[in-house]
Order: C-alpha cells, then structure tokens, then sequence
C-alpha cells in the first residue's frame, strides 16, 4: 500500500508555518493569555452595525456567499471611486496574494520582496517554486527603489512592498511612492500592501491610476475596520489583471456573513474614525510604557508599535519569552538587524497596563 504521490516541489518544501497562533501557544502554556496583543488584531472590534449586519445574515449561512461579492464590489468601487470591475474581493490579503502569486509565478520565476518583510507573502512564492530575491531594510523601513533595481536586475515578474510596513510600523507618503513608478521594470508587477493604510496619515495611500497595468494594491477589513477573523480583503487594479482572478480563484470562498459585515462596516465612517483615534491613543501610551522602562519606540502608522529593545536579536527574545511567561502574547521580528524589536498590538488601556506590568517584570528579571 502506497501513500500520495506528492509533487517534487512539495516534497522539497520545509514543513514550517509564518506564523504559531496564540491558539496554539496558549494550548502549550495551559493557560489563556491575559492579553492578546501579538497578532495586530484590531482589538477594539468591529462596528456594532457590523456584528449586527453579520448576526443577521446568519439565518441565510446554509446559502453559499454570493461568489461574485456584487454588493460589496459595488460598495467599494463607489467608496474609491473606480469600476466595479477594477476589483475582486477574497479571504483576506493572505488569500489574494495566493491568487497573485498562483496568476504569475512558474516554478524559476523571479519575485523581489524585504528581507524581513511579512513572510506569509514568501511562503506563497515558495509554494508555486517562485525563486525569491529578499532586500534589507533601511533605516528600519523598505526600500522601494533598491526593491525595483533589484527587480530589474533579476528580471523579476512580481515585487511586494508594503505601506505601512509590517513588522516595523514605518511608512511613506503616497506621492513618493508613485514618483517611483517609471522605475519599475518592464513585464514586472508592484504589489502594494495597504493593510493598514486606514490607521495610517492623510497622505500615505499612493495616488494610483486604476487602470495602470504596473501596479495592484491590496487592503483588508481586519486592521482599521477590526474583522480579521472575517477573512475580507480586496484587490483594486487594471480590468484584464482583476478579471484574471476569475480563471482562478475560489469563487465561494467568502462566506455571507463575512461579505455582509463588510458592507455595513464600509459604510461606518463615524466607527472607523473612532477606531483611528483610540489607536492613535494606544501608540502614545505603548511610546511612553517603552521610554519609561528605557526601551524606544519606533513611530508607527499602523495599529501596532515596535519597540527597539536596545540589544540584539537574543536579548528581545529573552523579552518576548518574558511577556509570554507573564500573560502577554506580542510577536518580534523575525531578521536580523531588526529581531532586536519586539512587536506589539495596540490594545484598550486595561491591557496596556497589564503589558506594562508585565515589561518591567521581564526587564527586571533579566537584568538580575
């Protein structure tokens, strides 16, 4: 008796994951965490008309979702000002970047990303036998014109560049962005994440025009509009490269009550500018917990703040084992020069001082 005949990229794969759930951790630690503050959640929820809007849609759940998501295109074409047609909608970013990388890339394709940039992105290029060129940062940000020349020197079919950026929080304004669009290199694709351009300043979206066929963004509904475990993204581009998606995505993969959320929470403006300003409260108060106990804060555009922990990459380890042992759940940057931050969630101000309990703690213990 024989077992799967699996593909010789598969078999050639590590048996790794981008990410260990806090799920998962807490199930190791045999204990919940008493914050949840590692995962970019947005953790002031969602809109009340949101949650109302998908509570309702559950007496339809034996239905399959709508496999065009006609409304909530509608919505969002009328929200940017575009064709309905310039956009797909899908299961979060994470899904749309697999539907990218799965339209693009053959097996010896080469693709341009951070080196240290947000890795779910990387194992869909290594799951479609896409060869990976990674840039360093600079100055603790991603360097968009050393993305492209790279590109150009690889002949690469795809770059990724995030504004703002994950892990690190930085960003850049839009108009800068685009004056790098003549840069890109002939046949190649710019793939701008935009999860968290809702958190971020007047300004930092790029001015795209829809139907340049050199660029695709990307946003989502977990971040600014707090539904991740929804799985809502979209993807905003040229009509040929949206309608491309229809050759391959899964057309019922969005669920009714995760495309109805979304609908009634685009159309809270009120609860998203609400939202905005509790994060921003949030990161004033996680860059005085930091200054406080001698650690700096890097400025952020994004519902998160990275924290400089003075050292390296051990060190911010050893700070992030102490937070979990002590009930908070943060994550860190995963390469080196900046694997000596730590990671965390914006979050309401009871959590806020339990991670701040809970960092003087660690950083006591470790210093003894």
């Amino acid at each position: 008796m024989t077992g799967p005949r699996y593909t010789k990229l598969a078999q050639g794969l590590p048996a790794t994951v981008p990410f260990v759930g806090p799920e998962a951790q807490e199930r190791a630690l045999g204990h919940a965490f008493a914050a949840r503050m590692g995962a970019n959640e947005n953790i002031f929820g969602p809109s009340p008309k949101a949650i109302a809007a998908m509570a309702q849609a559950t007496d339809g759940i034996w239905m399959y979702g709508d496999p065009e998501s006609f409304e909530l295109r509608h919505a969002l074409a009328a929200h940017h000002n575009v064709s309905a047609d310039n956009i797909v909608v899908g299961e979060g970013i994470d899904g749309l970047l697999g539907y990218l990388v799965r339209l693009l890339i053959e097996p010896g394709d080469t693709v341009v990303t951070s080196l240290g940039a947000y890795p779910t992105f990387n194992f869909h290029v290594a799951g479609f036998g896409g060869v990976l060129h990674a840039v360093p940062y600079k100055d603790d940000a991603e360097d968009l014109p050393a993305l492209l020349a790279k590109a150009a020197e690889v002949d690469a079919k795809l770059v990724y560049f995030a504004n703002p950026d994950n892990p690190m929080g930085s960003w850049f304004k839009g108009t800068d962005i685009a004056a790098q669009f003549d840069n890109i290199p002939e046949g190649c694709l710019l793939l701008l994440d935009e999860a968290y351009v809702e958190l971020a300043p007047e300004g930092t979206a790029a001015p795209v025009e829809i139907e340049d066929p050199r660029v695709i963004r990307m946003r989502t509904f977990s971040k600014g509009y707090g539904m991740a475990g929804a799985r809502v993204g979209y993807a905003m581009g040229a009509k040929d490269l949206i309608r491309a998606f229809e050759k391959i995505r899964n057309h019922f993969g969005m669920n009714r009550a995760a495309q109805a959320g979304a609908l009634a929470a685009l159309e809270d403006n009120d609860w998203l500018q609400s939202t905005c300003d509790k994060v921003a409260v949030a990161r004033a108060e996680i860059t005085r917990i930091a200054a406080a106990h001698g650690l700096k804060a890097l400025p952020s555009a994004t519902n998160f703040v990275t924290i400089d922990c003075g050292r390296d990459g051990a060190f911010a380890k050893s700070v992030l084992e102490g937070l979990v042992a002590r009930g908070i759940f943060v994550r860190m940057p995963f390469v080196a020069p900046q694997n000596r931050c730590i990671r965390v969630s914006c979050a309401p101000a009871e959590d806020l001082a339990l991670f701040d309990a809970a960092l003087g703690e660690t950083l006591s213990a470790l210093s003894a």
